[in-house]
């Protein structure tokens, strides 16, 4: 069995979702489709939130109705059955109440959560009726069934496993089976999400739940490319990867996947197939355990990142003196990207500002603490990067771009460096020249 993923753009017209109709029924084995919501209406779904903050009432109407709206246009052009419209309009009139009824009550993250989740049921209700509509057999299965993964940073596949499995004996007749992206279940049962972007996420824990033959991710892009072809030109997708450079790319700022979408898959050898939607028949990007080849391989950015110097003149060599600061941030559930040090002072970064104060607070108790918002950091990605001859290219880059740290060496598949974000664009072009183009005109 197969788990394939399609994103808020290849679901978010009729036209894009009879494309995704034509890639399920090219192939007669058994899969199971994870859905995101249609593009622009998770945004939506924020808003709502916002407005069930202020407990605005006439503004939360407004914006279901505007939601309501939405997805019954959809219903009109994609089915023709007078009495299966109907049938449609009224399940999504009654989840739309429903979703009223939610947004009324006071604010809290439970709430929170079982509204911003609601755009994939949508989508897959409708979805799955449309199918059903033009003779493509398939179950529509509530991921809020069996996605009790717990923690999201580890999540419990063992009983993802249990649940999906019953679920799936129930219709086992089916062959396609239509599920909900980004919804899951914390360590209490309560309705959570795999937050922003992650429908990815589900498909590979979904996909190592099952033991899936492969998990495929669909977007609108050829694959994952060697830079980002939004700011660079002359970009190409790569063919493979491994697990390892997928999980650092993603980490560091990949867009087409969720930084933590390999996971649930690594040790099980189940590849992952990045396609796209737009051009079914392009190769894409194969994410496997097999090295095909070392060296660079890509380029990726982190926006978003916070600088902090840390500087003692009479603590930092001390004994346990590391420790007591790691210590700080751990206390804050605060993650550290990169650390550098020198003989006075420590530099690291971090992208969850939330308990900023609080970290600067504690610290400056024995150090002077230097804070710098707005950077972003560049991650040079590849299989033995270190080693690869053409690496120390990149270090050019100090002649024309202030870099504020340098990462080398605390993995033989990544080279990170810290720049403001306004150099950023600038950066990405430059190190394109210099470690891919500079390269290809050497080699021909």
């Amino acid at each position: 069995m197969k788990v394939l993923k399609f994103g808020g753009t290849s679901v978010g017209s009729v036209e894009n979702l009879k494309r995704v109709k034509e890639i399920l029924i090219s192939d007669t084995e058994k899969k199971v489709v994870v859905c995101s919501a249609m593009s622009g209406v998770t945004n939506q779904l924020v808003q709502l939130i916002e407005y069930v903050k202020l407990a605005d009432s006439e503004s939360i109407t407004r914006s279901l109705h505007q939601l309501e709206t939405k997805h019954s246009e959809v219903i009109d052009e994609l089915i023709t059955d007078e009495n299966l419209k109907n049938s449609l309009k009224n399940d999504l009139s009654s989840m739309i109440t429903d979703m009223f009824d939610i947004a009324n009550q006071k604010y809290s993250e439970l709430v929170d959560a079982r509204i911003i989740t609601s755009g994939e049921t949508l989508l897959t209700h409708i979805f799955s009726g449309y199918l059903n509509a033009i003779g493509v057999s398939n179950v529509l299965l509530d991921a809020k069934e069996f996605m009790y993964v717990g923690s999201t940073e580890n999540p419990n596949l063992k009983e993802v496993r249990k649940r999906i499995g019953e679920v799936l004996e129930d219709n086992e007749t089916a062959s396609i089976y239509i599920t909900q992206g980004f919804v899951c279940r914390n360590h209490l049962g309560q309705i959570s999400t795999l937050k922003r972007g992650g429908s990815d996420y589900t498909a590979t824990i979904i996909g190592a739940s099952i033991d899936a033959t492969e998990v495929q991710i669909w977007t609108d892009i050829d694959g994952l490319h060697n830079n980002d072809p939004r700011h660079v030109d002359q970009t190409h997708p790569i063919s493979h990867l491994t697990y390892n450079e997928a999980a650092e790319l993603a980490y560091f700022g990949a867009k087409i996947l969720h930084p933590q979408t390999v996971s649930p898959v690594v040790g099980r050898d189940i590849p992952i197939l990045l396609k796209n939607t737009f051009d079914p028949q392009a190769s894409g990007t194969v994410i496997s355990n097999k090295t095909y080849e070392k060296g660079l391989k890509a380029i990726s950015a982190k926006d978003g990142i916070t600088a902090i110097k840390i500087k003692s003149n009479r603590m930092l060599m001390a004994h346990g003196y590391l420790r007591r600061i790691f210590e700080v941030f751990d206390t804050h559930h605060t993650s550290i990207d990169m650390i550098t040090t020198s003989e006075i002072a420590i530099s690291l970064t971090i992208d969850d500002v939330t308990n900023l104060d609080k970290i600067v607070k504690e610290i400056e108790t024995y150090a002077e603490v230097t804070v710098e918002e707005d950077h972003s950091i560049i991650c040079i990605v590849g299989e033995s990067v270190i080693n690869d001859k053409n690496s120390y290219r990149l270090f050019e880059i100090l002649n024309y771009i202030p870099v504020r740290m340098v990462s080398y060496g605390g993995s033989n598949n990544n080279i990170s460096i810290l720049v403001d974000t306004k150099d950023k664009i600038e950066t990405l072009q430059f190190l394109n020249k210099k470690l891919f183009q500079n390269k290809e005109a050497a080699v021909s």
